[in-house]
């Protein structure tokens, strides 16, 4: 039986994060994607230069028209923009508590635009981290959620992935691409303790969608029946040959796109420009 999995978040019309990534992330894993839309926005590669919301009842119809018709085997939420939008995401996902949901929280585009507004960031925590199976943000999300300085080692990492899971999730994945260095180690905080993944920095600045996409195929993984454990492992692997194959696409003249169906099209296909 094929999964089905739900992702709720903002559009990119370039097709590289959001939505777009997302549903790409969720093929790509071998799941059936569903998109529930909290916001339009008007970027690509090169950045955001403006975000339309969607009116949180809208947000909250569509959640139930899919949960009403469709199984739902894991939710993943991304952009969610403001606090109304978050409190209407909460309230709708409060009956579903058997589902796991990941949150990635979307708090900063690539190019430094501000995509949550500051009053949704105590909604976020208080109404949205505790439905979460797992929180994955960035070193500067994780920092922005814990009103403290952005980590900038391992130990700061790991104190802030078990400060977050104290604050509801089930587990955190703090992802340390932001840390300098070659390394780009993430840290897994679980009822089983702290788990390091490991990987080396690609160099590349076709990196747009990334987050979106790992949360994306962290959700494809655990609807499919992976622990947490084997579902990062499996979805930082699919990211790293995404990203490394990311220099066969042909994207706009900014952040391009990582490559989603990178072990499903040859190399020398599916280039545009």
């Amino acid at each position: 039986m094929i999964r089905s999995v739900l992702s709720i978040a903002g559009s990119d019309p370039s097709g590289g994060a959001g939505i777009q990534a997302d549903l790409k992330a969720f093929s790509a894993r071998g799941v059936y994607g569903m998109a529930v839309l909290t916001a339009l926005t008007a970027q690509n590669t090169q950045g955001v230069s403006g975000v339309h919301p969607v009116p949180p009842q809208f947000v909250a119809d569509q959640i139930e028209a899919i949960f009403a018709d469709v199984r739902v085997d894991a939710v993943k939420i991304g952009m969610i923009a403001n606090a109304a939008i978050a409190e209407a995401v909460a309230d709708a996902l409060a009956p579903h508590r058997d589902v796991p949901i990941i949150l990635d929280p979307v708090m900063i585009a690539k190019g430094g635009a501000a995509l949550l507004a500051a009053d949704a960031v105590d909604v976020l925590t208080q109404r949205l981290l505790p439905l979460a199976t797992l929180l994955t943000p960035n070193l500067p999300e994780a920092a922005a959620l814990l009103h403290e300085p952005v980590a900038d080692n391992r130990e700061t990492m790991a104190r802030q992935a078990q400060a977050l899971a104290k604050l509801g999730p089930l587990a955190v994945l703090i992802k340390g691409g932001h840390l300098d260095g070659d390394e780009s180690p993430d840290v897994l905080a679980s009822p089983e303790g702290l788990t390091w993944f490991e990987a080396s920095r690609v160099p590349t600045k076709n990196t747009h969608g990334t987050g979106c996409t790992l949360s994306s195929a962290l959700a494809a993984e655990i609807a499919k029946g992976a622990t947490l454990t084997e579902a990062v492992a499996i979805a930082k692997h699919y990211l790293a040959g995404a990203v490394a194959a990311a220099g066969t696409l042909s994207v706009g003249s900014g952040h391009g796109p990582i490559q989603h169906f990178h072990e499903l099209w040859p190399a020398t296909e599916g280039q545009s420009k």
